[in-house]
């Protein structure tokens, strides 16, 4: 196993991602479409989630198959990024046919990012044109860190953002994630700037630093956040075969991941979520280990991710939380 060329969610043929910010809103959208409609799943794990149509993803559903997902700041307010997609998409001539009328599926997530110090104060919501510059401009190479969704993003200690990884599976299948750190929790250890997710990492694509010598201890942590102000929200996204029900076991597996890559995950305070999809592409040729394999890479694929996100954080003027590459230059000056 080793990852896609990009090492990008679009390593999965036939996605693609785009991203719109605003600096002075301090937020942003993340839109991840295809050449065609694909099945998707999803599972929530945090206590305060967000969402927009993801009752119709559950494998009982009459609905096949999806256009877009939508990852958005904005809190609730982000919702309407949803509104701005199925509009370009819609302009696009795609959606669900009902007779001659065509309706974009497109379920969303959002994070909250009201208090990040941008200028929240609009008299028009402002997300869904952002959605609809997202979409439109949906390719296969995007920006992570502090871009699209993951613009405004925080964790309990340092600049989240936007995430993103890939693997290529010795069978033949690709499995990709594209997360918003948003989290509560923690994407470091301690005090120093070594990642939880470090056990995972490939070619060094979150700095190399590997596990510190001596481990933190153990402690109680303490909210940084309140309830409903943290979240992190991903979507894991592969070429193998696998219908609602199998992507909803995928969007399982994966949130193990999340737990490997944030410490604590899942809390009350969080809306943590996982969306899946498949593009079908790739049908199975083992029904029983095939899905295995493909939980267990999804989960570590989403840990690199998360971390990834957060070591491409840049600083900008008016943070409130200091950058990944920021404590790690200190941390060099002190052993020095």
């Amino acid at each position: 196993m080793k990852p896609g060329r990009r090492n990008l969610i679009t390593d999965v043929e036939g996605l693609r991602v785009g991203n719109a910010d605003d600096g002075a809103l301090r937020s942003g959208v993340t839109v991840l479409t295809g050449d065609a409609p694909f099945a998707a799943a999803v599972h929530v794990m945090g206590g305060a989630p967000g969402t927009r149509e993801t009752e119709l993803l559950a494998p009982d559903k009459m609905v096949g198959g999806v256009d877009a997902l939508v990852l958005s700041g904005g809190s609730a307010f982000g919702l309407a990024a949803c509104d701005g997609a199925m509009q370009a998409l819609r302009a696009a001539g795609r959606g669900f046919a009902i007779g001659p009328a065509r309706v974009p599926i497109v379920p969303g997530a959002i994070v909250f990012d009201l208090l990040n110090g941008g200028d929240k104060d609009w008299q028009v919501n402002p997300y869904s044109a952002l959605g609809q510059l997202a979409c439109e401009g949906a390719g296969a190479e995007f920006a992570t860190g502090s871009h699209g969704a993951g613009f405004g993003a925080m964790t309990g200690r340092l600049k989240g953002g936007l995430g993103s990884a890939s693997a290529r599976l010795d069978a033949g299948y690709t499995v990709g994630a594209l997360v918003v750190v948003n989290a509560l929790g923690s994407a470091t250890m301690g005090e120093g700037p070594h990642f939880w997710a470090a056990p995972w990492e490939m070619a060094g694509e979150f700095g190399g630093l590997g596990l510190p010598r001596d481990l933190p201890p153990l402690d109680e942590p303490r909210p940084g956040k309140r309830l409903g102000e943290a979240t992190t929200i991903a979507i894991i996204a592969t070429d193998a075969a696998l219908d609602k029900a199998g992507l909803q076991r995928l969007a399982i597996a994966a949130h193990d991941g999340m737990a490997r890559a944030l410490v604590p995950s899942h809390t009350p305070f969080d809306g943590d979520l996982v969306f899946a999809v498949s593009t079908g592409a790739k049908p199975m040729a083992d029904p029983e280990t095939d899905p295995f394999l493909l939980g267990h890479v999804a989960a570590t694929t989403l840990a690199r991710a998360i971390a990834r996100g957060v070591h491409a954080a840049r600083p900008a003027a008016g943070d409130l939380q200091l950058c990944w590459q920021d404590l790690a230059a200190r941390a060099d000056g002190r052993s020095e």
